[in-house]
C-alpha cells in the first residue's frame, strides 16, 4: 500500500505522517475524494456549541446528550454532532436543522434522502463520525462507503492489553515482537484503529469479530497486506494511517472500484466556511494476505 490508512447505500451492505509532511504526496489523479475533518472539542466555545445543538440536533440526539453525566462528554457530543450536521450542509445543500439523520439495526448513522433530491446534487454522501477525549473525526465520500476511528495513545496498559486479545494470532505476534512501552502501544492503536475503520465501513461495527480480519503493518506506518472478513473480496478497500496532533492516532477505511485512487483532503478545525484542506494524499490498497 503507499504510503498513507454515493448514493446512499443500504446500511447493512456489505501513519501518515502529520499533515504537513504528506501535502507532496499526490500520485496519479482519482476518481473520488474522501473529505476528512479533524475538529478539537475546544474548537467550539461551550455556550457557542450549547446554541448550535439547540438549534440544529433533533429530539433524539437532544436526549442523547441530556443522558450524559459528565459535562465533559455531554461537551463532545453536542460538538461532534454538530459538526456532522454542518459537513452534510456543505456538501448537500441541505439546511443543518433540516437534515433527517437514520441509523441502520447495527447503529450506523446515515443521511435519508430528501423527495425532492440534494439540493446541490450529485451522489447522496456516505459519513462516519468518531470521538475520543477531546477530539473528533469525520469522513464524507461520494458514492462509496467510508469508516474512520480516531484514538489516543495515553491509554493505561490494562485497555492496551485488553485489545490485544481481539486480534487475530499474527497480529497479536507482531505487536508481541515490540519492546513494552511506546513502541508495543502504538502498534495495538494502529492496529486497533484499522480494525474500528474496516468494521465501521462495513457498518457492523463491534458486531464483527476482531479476530476475523487482519492486517500486516510496515514497521513506521502504511499497510502492507489486508486479509478480509470471510466472503469480502480485498480489492476494495483502501486504507490511511494519519496522526493529525501528536498522539493522537486515526484510521481511514474506503470502497473503492477497481483501478480507482481516492484522494483524501484533511482539514481542521470547525466547517464555518469552506476552507483548503491542510493536506492530500492517495489512499493505496494493500496487497491481498491469504
Amino acid at each position: 500500500m503507499s504510503p498513507f490508512p454515493g448514493p446512499h447505500l443500504p446500511p447493512d451492505r456489505p501513519m501518515l505522517p502529520a499533515p504537513r509532511d504528506i501535502a507532496g504526496g499526490l500520485g496519479a489523479p482519482a476518481s473520488c475524494t474522501v473529505t476528512l475533518w479533524f475538529c478539537p472539542t475546544d474548537a467550539l466555545a461551550p455556550a457557542v456549541a450549547a446554541t448550535l445543538a439547540a438549534q440544529w440536533l433533533d429530539e433524539q440526539e437532544q436526549n442523547t446528550a441530556e443522558r450524559f453525566l459528565f459535562e465533559r462528554d455531554r461537551r463532545q457530543y453536542l460538538v461532534s454532532h454538530v459538526l456532522v450536521r454542518r459537513v452534510l450542509a456543505l456538501e448537500c445543500g441541505i439546511p443543518e436543522a433540516e437534515s433527517v439523520i437514520r441509523r441502520s439495526p447495527h447503529g450506523r448513522p446515515y443521511l435519508q434522502k430528501p423527495a425532492g433530491g440534494l439540493p446541490r446534487g450529485g451522489p447522496e454522501p456516505d459519513f462516519n463520525l468518531s470521538h475520543t477525549g477531546g477530539h473528533n473525526l469525520l469522513g464524507v465520500v461520494r458514492r462509496h462507503r467510508i469508516g474512520v476511528d480516531v484514538e489516543r495513545l495515553d491509554h493505561g496498559d490494562q485497555e492496551f492489553d485488553t485489545l490485544v486479545h481481539t486480534f487475530a494470532p499474527e497480529e497479536q505476534e507482531w505487536v508481541a515482537q515490540a519492546r513494552p512501552g511506546q513502541v508495543r502501544d502504538r502498534r495495538i492503536l494502529r492496529l486497533w484503529t484499522l480494525k474500528e475503520a474496516y468494521a465501521k465501513a462495513r457498518g457492523l461495527g463491534l458486531g464483527l469479530s476482531f479476530g476475523a480480519f487482519s492486517f500486516e503493518l510496515a514497521e513506521e506506518r502504511g499497510v502492507l497486506g489486508f486479509r478480509p472478513a470471510h466472503g469480502d473480496p480485498a480489492r476494495r478497500w483502501r486504507f490511511m494511517e494519519l496522526e493529525p496532533a501528536p498522539g493522537v492516532l486515526a484510521a481511514v477505511a474506503v470502497v473503492a472500484d477497481d483501478g480507482e485512487e481516492p484522494v483524501l483532503e484533511l482539514r481542521h478545525g470547525f466547517p464555518w466556511a469552506r476552507s483548503a484542506p491542510r493536506a492530500r494524499a492517495v489512499l493505496g490498497a494493500a496487497r491481498a494476505v491469504c
